[in-house]
């Protein structure tokens, strides 16, 4: 089932087109990784989704049910679909003056959850979240990655079936991230699906089973990251680091070699060629000291993708 559907979706700030016709679906259980520059139209996506900006054309589909169409949202779908909906945003306000026990308390009372299980949901979120131990402490005296944490727990409080995340990983350090990934992995095991974007590729590694990449308001790539990253390899030629005990011809072969060594070859070939690199190898008499595939980083991916040569 589609949790998530947007067909066509055009967002204009006067004649500036931060939407330009996006099209992307999320399935249910899914992690789907948003993933493209600062200022492509992640945000402006999201808040859409959630009916906090209105676009001019296209539509979004929500748990099955159409809520905005025609330039116009359906109130009472929208806010139907919201209960079902857990959302951290990149920039928040949290009430300095409040605790993050407080916090959750006001807004799970806003989510209408009976007290017994608001303090119950609360004290679960709090351990999640590393924060129980300063359960009662003010938020002003927070750092950047406990705040993070602390709209993370937000999030979850109505222990939504989509969780929306937008940029969530900033400012947390590297242990901070794979906490934040691994209970983004727990909602996938219990069933809930997660849209989150990020600008940084790392981020969106291992944990995601689609990626979609927009820029400029388009979606111009869209399926699982392992896959784009052979079709990128696929694209960028393989690069293959060869040494040998002894001098090899490669006269007959389509392949780009340079030798940049004494017996050793950089190779360049449109697809996987190593057996073949064998092959001629030891068809003249020689033998491979170490033969390497060079891959591409994910940051060489990302700037392949976004800006395109």
């Amino acid at each position: 089932m589609a949790i998530l559907k947007i067909e066509g979706l055009v967002k204009r700030y006067g004649s500036v087109k931060a939407l330009d016709g996006l099209n992307l679906e999320l399935r249910e259980g899914k992690i789907y990784g948003f993933l493209g520059p600062n200022g492509a139209g992640k945000t402006t996506t999201i808040l859409s989704v959630l009916g906090l900006i209105r676009p001019q054309e296209g539509m979004i589909e929500l748990f099955s049910t159409e809520v905005f169409s025609r330039g116009k949202f359906r109130e009472r779908s929208l806010i139907e679909a919201k209960k079902r909906i857990g959302y951290m945003p990149e920039h928040a306000t949290l009430w300095e003056f409040l605790t993050p026990f407080q916090t959750l308390e006001l807004i799970g009372e806003a989510f209408g959850l009976p007290k017994a299980e608001r303090e119950k949901r609360i004290e679960e979120l709090l351990k999640l979240v590393d924060l129980w131990n300063v359960r009662n402490k003010k938020v002003g005296k927070f750092s950047k990655g406990m705040r993070q944490r602390l709209l993370l727990a937000q999030a979850l409080i109505n222990d939504p079936d989509l969780l929306i995340l937008d940029e969530p990983m900033t400012g947390l350090d590297p242990a901070g991230i794979a906490e934040f990934k691994e209970i983004i992995r727990e909602q996938r095991k219990a069933g809930k699906t997660v849209f989150f974007s990020s600008h940084i590729l790392a981020h969106v590694e291992e944990i995601c089973d689609t990626v979609g990449v927009i820029v400029k308001g388009r979606l111009i790539r869209e399926d699982a990251l392992n896959n784009i990253k052979r079709e990128f390899l696929r694209e960028a030629g393989y690069i293959i680091m060869l040494e040998t005990n002894k001098p090899v011809s490669f006269e007959s072969v389509e392949w780009k070699v340079e030798e940049v060594g004494p017996n050793r070859y950089r190779i360049i070939a449109p697809e996987d060629v190593r057996e073949a690199v064998h092959d001629l190898v030891v068809s003249q008499g020689a033998k491979i000291l170490m033969m390497q595939v060079r891959e591409p980083s994910l940051e060489e991916i990302f700037l392949k993708m976004v800006r395109p040569t």
